[in-house]
């Protein structure tokens, strides 16, 4: 069994594959990442590896836990991975870009694939069927662009995302859905329309913490999967078992 952790500013995923297959998963805050593993030691005894994906490292403390339940990996930019990384400055790739693209790697061979991860930030990560990793983008997420609002305007409030039932907002705050949620949805749609004008059979991924948000009132055909960063980090730990 393998154990995958990611691990956020505040939040720590951890994930446990049988054979490939997810079997249980769990996020907690960062203070409760000990007691959190010890459960999962009680409950899959089988456990032999595991790989970390830290954007917030964990304390040496919490390391050497770990340590002692299994051999561990620790994601990084010099970490064996099951793709051709031509992006022009790969030391400076995101850790969950990499874990994003080695699952489209291993699901989607021979396959052009678009990652779309909506958290935080907004990430674009092509993959092309030569099993190639050309690059993407990067733009703000939702709760970034309605934070942005208001923070550099004097009196527009802070919204939470919520889904505009008109394009035209007749109100402040519908304008503010109106703008932030439209502009997310016509960009997302924009991006894989180009994609799609230059490669063809794509096959388009959207993930991430509002990726279920979004799906519905994305135009193109898409596969959500809120797993898949998790099943590229387990796909990576198998990768470098060889």
């Amino acid at each position: 069994m393998n154990l995958v952790i990611d691990v956020g500013n505040t939040l720590v995923k951890l994930a446990v594959f049988d054979s490939g297959i997810l079997k249980h998963k769990k996020t907690c805050v960062k203070t409760d990442f000990l007691p959190t593993l010890a459960e999962f030691s009680e409950n899959f005894n089988s456990i032999t590896n595991s790989i970390v994906s830290s954007v917030a490292n964990l304390s040496d403390h919490q390391l050497s836990k770990l340590e002692q339940l299994c051999n561990v990996l620790l994601l990084d930019h010099e970490t064996k991975v099951p793709f051709k990384n031509k992006y022009g400055t790969p030391q400076t790739l995101g850790i969950d870009r990499i874990a994003l693209v080695s699952a489209a790697a291993h699901k989607y061979q021979d396959t052009n694939v678009l990652v779309i991860d909506a958290g935080t930030c907004i990430t674009y990560d092509f993959l092309n069927s030569d099993n190639e990793y050309l690059g993407g983008a990067i733009s703000p997420g939702l709760s970034m662009r309605y934070k942005s609002l208001h923070t550099f305007t004097d009196k527009l409030p802070l919204l939470e995302a919520n889904n505009p039932k008109a394009v035209t907002g007749n109100s402040t705050a519908t304008s503010i859905h109106a703008g932030v949620v439209n502009g997310v949805l016509y960009e997302i749609d924009g991006f894989i329309e180009a994609y799609k004008n230059n490669y063809e059979n794509l096959t388009v991924i959207l993930t991430g913490g509002d990726a279920q948000f979004l799906r519905d009132t994305i135009k193109n055909d898409i596969f959500a999967n809120s797993n898949f960063l998790l099943e590229g980090l387990n796909h990576i730990l198998e990768y470098n078992k060889h």
